[in-house]
């Protein structure tokens, strides 16, 4: 999984939020992951908390950004973008799972020997089943 991927264009990548977008590891399981702007360019890490790692650091639109620091919006875990270092919050001292990347002129690549790059967006999931066997109506 060694040959450069294109993720997006280093313009896509927003300042304030993350950009979302999908790898596959060895496992052939799918994960989200996020790019995030740092003041030495661009950084990758998988979109989860280190609170509790079934768990999303976003709520599947990108996680927001604040003073250098991307926000975990399930727990408010602070994570610094440059390091994925944890510096507030349940999971204080952990450290965010990080992926290789590549950025050649104006675009982004995926360079992850461990990852291979599956498209942009929030992992596809089914719609909720909102029907019910009970009585009760709302």
């Amino acid at each position: 999984m060694s040959d450069l991927e294109r993720i997006c264009s280093v313009d896509d990548v927003p300042e304030d939020t993350t950009f979302l977008f999908r790898v596959c590891g060895d496992d052939d399981e799918e994960r989200e992951a996020i790019l995030v702007r740092t003041d030495d360019g661009i950084q990758a890490w998988l979109n989860y908390c280190m609170h509790l790692t079934h768990i999303k650091l976003d709520k599947g639109s990108g996680a927001t950004m604040r003073n250098g620091e991307v926000i975990c919006e399930n727990h408010g875990a602070y994570f610094e973008a440059d390091t994925g270092y944890c510096n507030y919050g349940p999971c204080e001292g952990a450290v965010l799972d990080d992926l290789d990347l590549t950025i050649d002129g104006d675009h982004v690549f995926l360079s992850d020997d461990d990852f291979s790059f599956v498209g942009t967006g929030p992992i596809e999931t089914d719609p909720v089943d909102r029907s019910s066997s009970s009585n009760v109506e709302f």
